[in-house]
């Protein structure tokens, strides 16, 4: 099992920037490594991709050496172990509500005395073929990122509670569901939405958890850096507008 590079730069206290991708592409997470992001995030909740497709867009986060995350749609153990089977580095859940929630999710990541994923020969341990699955129990244990995600009022109401469970690697705070639980959907800029972000973030923080979000833009981007994130997430169509826009106003403002 290769190294989780963001894992250790995040446990280093080091910044680390990543993709969602949405769209079902391997080539467009080979570019993302290409340009030097941390990691790609492979929306299995919001985007299409299925288990195939998901292992093709892990093959190509392995080819350029960076980390292969998926955000999983269902918090069911089976589910979960096949996207780490096929060589996921790690995973991220959303719409946790409670302790239980997220003890799940770590039971479904980790192997025992963690957790209890099953074990088989599969492709994250060279089916086998690499050595003894003892020690890759070890190295999987050590190396897999878990990331949970907080964006209902109930799980605000439960962080605390949430904070005390093992194993968690990162606190994702997800604003586009929290401005709409909150009672201002898509103002993720709302006022209230960013004072109730920035008392979530002391609160992690002060459990010692790393903290991760989006940034859409660069003012938002600067926000995220000032207020100790260490996971920051681009979004792939973002970055596909912004690029092409700015193309295009280049080429038409020249012709």
């Amino acid at each position: 099992m290769r190294k989780n590079l963001t894992k250790e730069k995040i446990q280093a206290g080091e910044t680390t920037y990543g993709v969602f991708v949405n769209v079902s592409n391997p080539s467009i997470v080979e570019i993302i490594g290409h340009l030097g992001f941390d990691f790609a995030l492979i929306d299995a909740e919001h985007g299409p991709m299925g288990l195939e497709s998901c292992e093709q867009m892990i093959r190509a986060a392995d080819a350029v050496n960076i980390t292969p995350l998926v955000r999983i749609a269902m918090n069911i153990q089976q589910n979960i172990l096949r996207f780490l089977d096929m060589g996921a580095l790690g995973v991220q859940l959303p719409l946790l509500n409670t302790k239980a929630d997220v003890e799940n999710v770590v039971r479904s990541v980790k192997y025992r005395p963690e957790g209890r994923r099953g074990l088989a020969g599969v492709r994250a341990n060279s089916w086998g073929l690499a050595g003894p699955l003892g020690e890759y129990v070890q190295e999987a244990n050590r190396e897999t990122l878990v990331i949970v995600q907080i964006e209902t009022m109930e799980a605000v109401e439960n962080l605390k509670e949430i904070l005390t469970v093992p194993n968690v690697d990162v606190v994702f705070i997800g604003p586009n569901d929290l401005s709409q639980a909150m009672g201002y959907p898509g103002q993720m800029k709302h006022p209230e939405v960013q004072k109730m972000i920035d008392r979530l973030v002391k609160e992690i923080h002060a459990a010692g958890k790393a903290t991760g979000t989006v940034a859409y833009d660069a003012e938002t981007l600067k926000l995220r850096k000032e207020q100790g994130f260490k996971f920051i997430v681009y979004n792939v169509v973002a970055m596909i507008v912004k690029s092409g826009r700015e193309y295009l106003q280049l080429a038409r403002g020249q012709s």
